[in-house]
């Protein structure tokens, strides 16, 4: 008889109210996986869009939201051998996180830093994988380079200041009230804009224009993040919260040799995953060990109420991190 445990599942696309408790069997790790004891789940926006019936999960992901978790290690597959049952790993998941066990690549592990505990260690696969392959690997930001981050005060946001400054980047940010522009300039920003009252693109432009910008907002946006880069700057998208249709001037490309691009991490390889990995594993993990930077976290939520984490994050008030608490 397989063994089953809880998980909150999406019941039918809609709001937070569609996320409900139920009993699910325990996953089996295949080829190269393990199955972790799920501790705290991290909350995103991506789990919103896939409940509202937005973001389907790939065909060999479980149905279940939840990109991130962490946990212990409770069983390995085959071709398994860096990662060993009882060791506490904090993961990128392909879903499933909102449950007391995830299946999950071994290669997508990686281990609780020294200086956290298993909550906030839930908070850094989602976030830590997509600023560093965006901002680093795609975008190659620089030290001395200007950043432009949109959201500053989102997980994302508060994640990509703290690189950009580790690395030497002269980081500048939007936000949307005073409170979460302090909330950014602690955590390393030279400038915080608030887009309520002040236009980026008149700031980046007296600065010099931004070397690379960092959006998820799309719409309107995207041709303003085009007019506020330097020279050679470089427009990364991550996300299109308000729209991913625009009418821009193309000639502006050519004449000022700018680069537009983006990516989802999801739907990603395992191999690419894993090599993002490896990359966080020697780059950024010894900044996690010491304490230089470290995820920021808004609030916690008991597994039941799943539905409230949603609401808080959609009302968008929340500075840095959501999590779950699943079994820690």
């Amino acid at each position: 008889m397989t063994e089953m445990m809880r998980a909150v599942e999406i019941t039918e696309p809609g709001g937070p109210d569609v996320l409900k408790v139920t009993e699910r069997p325990i996953p089996q790790p295949a080829q190269g996986q393990v199955v972790i004891k799920v501790a705290w789940a991290g909350v995103n926006r991506p789990d919103a869009l896939q409940r509202a019936g937005a973001y389907a999960p790939p065909p060999t992901a479980s149905d279940l939201p939840g990109l991130e978790a962490s946990g212990e290690v409770v069983a390995v597959g085959a071709g398994v051998s860096d990662v060993a049952v009882g060791d506490l790993v904090c993961a990128l998941l392909p879903g499933g996180g909102y449950a007391e066990y995830v299946a999950t690549p071994a290669a997508h592990c990686l281990p609780v830093p020294k200086s956290l505990g298993l909550k906030e260690a839930a908070c850094l696969p989602e976030t830590f994988f997509t600023v560093w392959s965006n901002v680093f690997m795609r975008g190659g930001l620089k030290a001395g380079e200007r950043i432009l981050i949109h959201g500053g005060s989102s997980g994302i946001g508060t994640t990509a200041i703290q690189l950009a400054s580790a690395f030497g980047a002269r980081v500048f940010v939007t936000a949307g009230n005073d409170e979460k522009c302090e909330a950014c300039v602690k955590l390393g920003a030279e400038r915080a804009i608030n887009y309520r009252n002040e236009d980026f693109v008149e700031v980046m432009k007296a600065e010099g224009g931004a070397d690379l910008i960092l959006d998820m907002v799309g719409g309107d946006y995207i041709a303003r993040n085009l007019a506020a880069l330097d020279m050679d700057g470089r427009l990364i998208q991550i996300a299109f919260l308000q729209g991913a249709t625009a009418e821009i001037n193309f000639a502006q490309l050519m004449m000022r040799r700018l680069t537009m691009t983006g990516s989802t991490l999801r739907p990603q390889s395992d191999l690419a995953k894993a090599r993002i990995a490896t990359e966080l594993r020697e780059a950024v993990w010894p900044l996690l060990e010491t304490g230089r930077i470290a995820p920021v976290m808004d609030s916690e939520f008991e597994f039941e109420n799943a539905s409230a984490a949603h609401a808080h994050m959609e009302a968008s008030g929340h500075i840095g991190k959501l999590v779950l608490k699943v079994g820690g």
